[in-house]
């Protein structure tokens, strides 16, 4: 027996890999999809979400883009992952065709934005639009790169842009697009995603036990207070102190999962129970470089990046 069974749980309620199914969609996180959903429909141009570690900005990009592939009539949507810095603008520009499904990209990046020109144009006269979702955006570390986007940018009718840009990134992806203040005066949206308040955290552990097949009251209320104490109201560590709770109560064969378990289970994950400052959700992290550190061009070695998925909405590709 494991503790699916022992609590009655039909899925594991808290893993922590992106489940559209567990997708939780109180709080912050229905409002700012909505928030993104009227750029697009605006074709604004470039929207940015910002987010530490383990806020659900992954999860997020993936139920947009589930949303909008399942709109197919209205939009081209495509995700793309980038896991690594070392590309190049005629790379990304190459990726982007793929996914904006133009036949045989070419090599040379001339070619390629004409064709992507020409694809955005036909995209425009289906009455659809183009929309690009960027996960990892802070992985966007040179000029080069952030100056494409920008010219994409600048591809438009009258009264509109032909493409929006939505990025999904680190804190420092901020300082990032300094690199290129043009185009960071395109943004037409940015929001900054917050840790999960008391009353949310419980309603998401609530709403992820439901999820999970059970609607018994496991965790008490002194336990939820504390698991907010010590997750920072941090999504990704709710979860894993959550599942590493789950198995301890198990082993215990306790019904209920008392404060006592989430100081065991907190103290083993190593985790702080004095919450740090405010601000320091978004501080740069130690050794990472501000734009004004950046000035090695990218590699001119590409990494080979995995093999993008065939067929079937929606499109995710991983650039790394």
């Amino acid at each position: 027996m494991s503790y699916l069974e022992f609590y009655g749980f039909k899925e594991i309620p808290f893993a922590n890999a992106p489940d559209l199914r567990f997708y939780y969609d109180g709080y912050q996180y229905g409002y700012i999809e909505e928030r993104l959903i009227h750029v697009v429909n605006q074709m604004g141009g470039l929207a940015v979400v910002i987010g530490p570690m383990g806020m659900g900005k992954s999860i997020l990009s993936r139920h947009l883009l589930d949303r909008l592939s399942a709109a197919s009539t209205e939009y081209e949507a495509g995700l793309m992952v980038i896991v690594h810095t070392a590309i190049t603008a005629s790379w990304l520009l190459k990726k982007i065709a793929s996914q904006l499904e133009v036949p045989d990209p070419a090599d040379e990046k001339t070619q390629i934005i004409s064709q992507l020109f020409n694809r955005l144009m036909e995209i425009h006269e289906e009455g659809r639009k183009a929309v690009i979702l960027v996960d990892e955006a802070n992985m966007l570390q040179t000029r080069e790169i952030m100056e494409e986007f920008r010219g994409l940018l600048n591809l438009e009718v009258p009264g509109k842009k032909l493409i929006t840009f939505i990025f999904f990134g680190m804190p420092e992806l901020d300082q990032y697009l300094k690199l290129d203040e043009p185009l960071r005066q395109r943004i037409a949206l940015r929001i900054a995603l917050r840790p999960l308040s008391p009353e949310a955290l419980r309603d998401y552990i609530n709403y992820r036990l439901s999820k999970a097949g059970s609607d018994k009251k496991i965790f008490s209320d002194e336990s939820i207070k504390l698991i907010h104490t010590y997750s920072r109201g941090v999504p990704r560590l709710v979860n894993t102190i959550c599942d590493n709770a789950l198995l301890e109560g198990f082993l215990q064969k306790a019904q209920f999962i008392g404060p006592e378990i989430i100081e065991r289970v907190s103290g083993e994950l190593m985790l702080s129970e004095e919450p740090p400052a405010p601000d320091s959700f978004f501080v740069r992290p130690e050794g990472s470089k501000t734009a004004e550190e950046v000035k090695a061009p990218p590699s001119k070695e590409e990494k080979k990046p995995e093999k993008e998925e065939k067929g079937g909405e929606p499109k995710v590709f991983h650039i790394g």
